[in-house]
């Protein structure tokens, strides 16, 4: 995975988080409602998925639906549905944008990657694993009782990470 930002073809809105577009690594299709699919079967394609995901996982008022169709299906999604459904989060929650990313570990299936946002003088990265499943990547679940994103962390700059972000 190449230390530098990948190129972009431009930036846009999802769900109020800024996202990357791109004719080579995605997405492909967006939904009639904002939800974006089809990337590329690389390591950058899940790259730009991830972003995708944090987009969609941010619409607090779709989360239990999104998670149905962005999560690899299995117990540990369907437990994650099932305490989504039994504890919706709040509405009011503002979601940073995202400044830029590390990617942990990179396989031809499987990318694990840090993404990083700015929370008040520092920022706070969040771990996402995405799989290459049924043609597009999804997200592993968390584990049961675990938050999507965990473990999180705070760091003092981006120093190890790529800045990536359209804003």
């Amino acid at each position: 995975m190449p230390e530098r930002a990948p190129s972009v073809d431009g930036w846009e809105v999802s769900r109020r988080i800024v996202v990357p577009r791109s004719a080579t690594y995605g997405p492909v299709v967006s939904d009639a409602d904002g939800f974006r699919r089809c990337f590329a079967h690389s390591p950058t394609g899940a790259v730009y998925a991830a972003y995708s995901a944090y987009a969609a996982m941010a619409d607090q008022g779709r989360v239990v639906e999104t998670a149905r169709r962005l999560m690899v299906p299995g117990r540990a999604t369907d437990a994650l549905i099932r305490e989504l459904q039994a504890d919706p989060a709040s509405s009011g929650y503002s979601v940073p944008q995202l400044a830029g990313y590390r990617v942990i570990d990179a396989g031809p299936d499987r990318v694990s990657l840090l993404l990083a946002a700015p929370v008040e003088s520092a920022y706070m990265s969040l771990t996402l694993t995405l799989v290459w499943h049924d043609g597009d990547w999804r997200l592993q679940p968390p584990a049961v009782g675990e938050p999507v994103g965990a473990p999180f962390a705070q760091h003092r700059d981006l120093s190890d990470f790529v800045a990536w972000s359209g804003v």
